[in-house]
């Protein structure tokens, strides 16, 4: 009688095949993009939890923080003077080790961190994205894109779309120059310093627009972008945004 426990139809020993096989496939599981420790997907379940918290009380429209979760979901100046754009989802709060990764994927080039952006915000988004018809990138300025070799924020969008079925359009905005970074300004020059920067291109009647960008501090930027789309004919336009200012 054949030994079925142990041995193989050739009669090789089962066991260390199977304990081989078994390290192998630990070895190329994907890795957790923050700790690089634990297996992630793209996070582990420790880094979500700590960093990525799904259950911070936050502004409806602009993803401020708020105190506590209440009836009405705005934050005071949103409730004063509503921004353009209609709602936005963000990840995280701009802080440690968040701000250290997006800095790792636009100054450092590491892509990667786009596509775990991206997976992380067409999960998160999923309310925003089944209401939206397509997905736009903010738009770099040319010498800037030139000088990176990539769109951060395009980089992001394409991984979300291709997630979430919707079409992926970068050719919505145009950015018609460059402006200085917005967390080296003050609030009221923010607002100068994007005043105008972009335009929307073509009729956008009645469209539904899910813009993404890495980083919000004031809305500034957002809310030209908002504007401009809007001025073209768009019915709605929501944000999908790695990182969030305090």
């Amino acid at each position: 009688m054949a030994n079925t426990d142990s041995e193989g139809s050739g009669g090789a020993p089962r066991r260390p095949l199977a304990l081989g096989l078994a390290r192998l496939r630990r070895l190329l599981a994907p890795r957790c993009v923050v700790c690089d420790l634990e297996d992630g997907d793209p996070l582990c379940p420790g880094c979500a939890r700590d960093y990525f918290a799904s259950d911070v009380a936050r502004c409806a429209t602009c993803a401020l923080r708020l105190p506590s979760a209440r009836g009405d979901d705005r934050c005071g100046n949103c409730l004063r003077s509503p921004p353009s754009f209609d709602g936005t989802v963000v990840l995280a709060d701009y802080a440690p080790p968040v701000d250290r990764m997006v800095a790792a994927l636009k100054f450092g080039g590491r892509l990667p961190l786009a596509e775990a952006f991206g997976r992380l915000l067409a999960r998160a988004g999923r309310p925003l994205l089944r209401d939206s018809d397509v997905i736009c990138p903010v738009p770099l300025a040319f010498e800037r894109q030139s000088e990176r070799g990539f769109n951060q924020a395009q980089e992001i969008a394409r991984r979300i779309a291709a997630d979430c079925g919707r079409p992926l359009r970068t050719d919505l905005l145009l950015r018609t120059r460059n402006t200085s970074a917005q967390m080296d300004l003050a609030l009221a020059e923010r607002r100068r310093n994007v005043q105008g920067a972009f335009v929307a291109r073509g009729d956008l009647a009645a469209l539904r627009i899910a813009v993404v960008d890495d980083v919000m501090t004031t809305g500034a930027t957002l809310g030209e972008v908002a504007a401009a789309l809007k001025r073209a004919g768009a019915a709605r336009v929501g944000n999908l945004v790695v990182a969030r200012t305090p």
